[in-house]
């Protein structure tokens, strides 16, 4: 780590963002997950695969839109937030919602990572918000859903860490 403070801080956060450490990583929550298997419900869990992917990608695309974007609109809460169906609507639509996780933690990394960026500064058009806020609410909220999507796999059978 960095001796600059600043710097020290945004690594950190950089590693929050990108997973792993104390928890399982996106890639690997999702890895080698059967189609078959992502719109499946299981025992008592009100959701499934898809509808965690979906969730995560929406949420965290939020963030990022908020953090950056003032004429941003979130979607309607809770309902925006979630996929209508329980299953992938297509054959392509797992990768695709994949891809745009991907695409957008990169940019919120990008965003954090720029020493331009004033970490600790409110974001105008927020309530109080500051990047380094959403940063975190970012990592916390992957993490808290990535836990579900290994519970899941367990659950069906198909975790092989």
């Amino acid at each position: 780590m960095s001796a600059n403070p600043d710097q020290s801080i945004r690594e950190h956060v950089l590693s929050l963002l990108r997973g792993g450490n104390a928890h399982s990583s996106f890639d690997d929550a999702i890895a080698d997950f059967p189609a078959t298997a992502q719109g499946k419900k299981v025992n008592e869990l009100p959701y499934t695969a898809w509808m965690l992917l979906e969730h995560l990608r929406i949420a965290q695309s939020d963030i990022l839109e908020f953090s950056r974007n003032p004429q941003h609109e979130s979607p309607e809460w809770p309902k925006g937030y979630w996929p209508k169906g329980s299953a992938p609507p297509s054959d392509s639509a797992w990768s695709k919602s994949v891809g745009s996780f991907r695409s957008d933690l990169k940019a919120m990394e990008q965003l954090v990572s720029d020493p331009k960026a004033d970490l600790y500064a409110q974001i105008p058009w927020g309530q109080g918000q500051t990047i380094l806020r959403e940063a975190l609410l970012i990592a916390d909220h992957n993490a808290y859903h990535i836990g579900q999507l290994v519970i899941l796999k367990r659950l069906l059978g198909i975790w092989q860490k």
